[in-house]
């Protein structure tokens, strides 16, 4: 029988953690989702009803001591390390930012999720996958309509890092930036053309499509290449 396959989902309370998490879960991969608070959330629910395949751990991916506490709680080896945690920040202009909202902000997009690479990369297998959840607003080349700024720089930030992290760490991994599309979350609004679901399925496809590719790409919920 095949090896079930094994992911790690950091950021998995809700929209699109939560639903990776299950279609992965559906997908026959047994799964560990994140949440960072201590209160019940729909990935507990979701657990309860997997059979087993999903599992719950509590991590905040801003403190490295609970990195390395949940990097020696976890199993490898992982097929895939997904860090889908972040904010949005609100949408006004740089200037109108202090100097607290701008770090909270890059700290949880881009730092954050380097941390947490760099921590739990040993878990995953040498040809194995890790993605982080970008965004097409962290696109320099498309920028053509502004708004969002912190948040943008946020993702463009998270890019770069990532791009660092392929020239230096990561020969053998596949490395995916993703943009899951205009989803009906927070950020996209209630009148986004994408549910959750429709989104999901496209990452999880896309994730899949590119298993055992060494390098770093950015690519969108339908496996087109997104420009840096």
């Amino acid at each position: 029988m095949p090896t079930t396959r094994r992911a790690l989902v950091i950021g998995a309370s809700r929209t699109l953690g939560l639903g990776l998490v299950e279609q992965f879960a559906g997908r026959g991969w047994q799964v560990t989702g994140t949440v960072r608070g201590a209160g019940r959330t729909e990935l507990h629910e979701l657990a309860e009803t997997s059979g087993g395949r999903v599992v719950v751990e509590q991590v905040d991916m801003t403190v490295l001591a609970e990195l390395a506490a949940l990097r020696d709680r976890v199993a490898g080896p992982l097929d895939l390390l997904l860090v889908n945690a972040g904010v949005t920040g609100n949408d006004v202009p740089v200037g109108e930012v202090d100097a607290a909202e701008f770090a909270r902000v890059l700290t949880t997009n881009a730092w954050g999720p380097m941390q947490a690479i760099e921590v739990l990369a040993p878990l995953v297998a040498p040809t194995g996958t890790i993605a982080v959840m970008s965004s097409r607003q962290g696109s320099i080349g498309l920028n053509t309509r502004g708004g969002h700024e912190v948040y943008r720089a946020s993702k463009s930030a998270l890019n770069q890092l990532m791009r660092s992290y392929a020239t230096r760490a990561a020969p053998g991994h596949t490395l995916l930036c993703l943009h899951p599309g205009w989803v009906q979350t927070e950020l996209g609004g209630a009148g986004a053309p994408l549910t959750v679901a429709h989104s999901v399925a496209g990452l999880a496809r896309t994730i899949e499509a590119h298993t055992g590719e060494p390098g770093l790409q950015f690519r969108d919920h339908q496996d087109d290449v997104v420009p840096w």
